[in-house]
């Protein structure tokens, strides 16, 4: 909430990378929310989220459509950043204000889509064949269909763009060292990139991979929802803090980690402190 207030209070934050920014905050906030909408129901029921139930259809179908919309971010974030620095050097193409809306606005239909399909019908509340042990009454199949790709999507493309941002630093630094000039700037933004993306692949690998390996299981388990009980309901419980963890690093690593932002947030606060004093004299 701190990131969407100072990112929509300040008018010179408002560009292409910043509307994104922003975007990552409110999916991360939806996650947030449906997971504790998730854990009210465990709380009043905890039956229904083993066993599953149809009230558990709507909870988890939002909790799908903003996981989708946060990893659809992420790679949104790291393409945009990598045309940045690749297309700095021309004139023909430029990331604008346009660009990066049209991208939340397609992540955000692609995400409900997929996140809704069990509502459309791709369910087995009538069915026991191919039910989801730990995720009821998702089909595994669905799980399989939606899991799988968003990782490859999630883990591939920001490995390319980030590996491509810092092979394209490099070669301007060895570029401007072999005319003779300065190459500071390239060598300390090429350190930040590296030191960046390096955290965005610990956080991304921390926080979903158990949850892939919990699909997997699932996949390939022929047991009952009884002679599972705790032990893996307690992991599947793991992985959701490990997912609402993961929202509560990206806005560390994204934005407030950034001087500006955090400049920001501070003349917002002294701003309201002179106001007050203002009106009081």
């Amino acid at each position: 909430c701190t990131v969407i207030f100072t990112r929509m209070a300040t008018k010179d934050l408002h560009k292409p990378i910043s509307i994104l920014f922003c975007n990552l905050a409110f999916s991360d906030l939806f996650t947030s929310f449906s997971g504790f909408w998730i854990s009210m129901l465990f709380i009043t029921n905890p039956d229904i989220t083993i066993f599953g139930s149809k009230d558990m259809l709507a909870p988890y179908a939002l909790y799908t459509t903003s996981i989708l919309s946060t990893i659809y971010n992420l790679v949104s974030i790291g393409i945009e950043r990598y045309l940045a620095v690749a297309e700095s050097m021309r004139t023909r193409f430029r990331v604008a204000r346009n660009h990066s809306i049209a991208a939340v606005f397609i992540n955000w239909v692609l995400a409900f889509f997929l996140g809704c399909l069990p509502l459309m019908g791709w369910n087995c509340l009538r069915m026991e064949k191919h039910l989801s042990v730990l995720y009821s009454p998702f089909c595994v199949d669905y799980l399989i269909f939606i899991t799988i790709p968003n990782v490859v999507v999630a883990f591939i493309v920001p490995l390319f763009t980030y590996l491509r941002i810092i092979i394209i630093l490099r070669k301007r630094k060895l570029r401007m060292k072999a005319c003779g000039q300065a190459t500071g700037t390239y060598k300390s933004a090429e350190i930040q990139v590296a030191r960046t993306s390096i955290f965005i692949w610990l956080l991304a690998l921390i926080s979903y991979a158990p949850f892939f390996a919990g699909v997997i299981f699932d996949a390939t388990n022929h047991q009952c929802h009884v002679d599972l009980y705790p032990g893996v309901y307690i992991f599947r419980n793991c992985t959701a803090m490990l997912i609402t963890m993961n929202c509560l690093g990206n806005p560390v690593i994204y934005t407030l980690k950034a001087k500006t932002l955090g400049a920001k947030l501070k003349a917002l606060k002294c701003f309201s402190a002179n106001r007050v004093r203002a009106c009081t004299i």
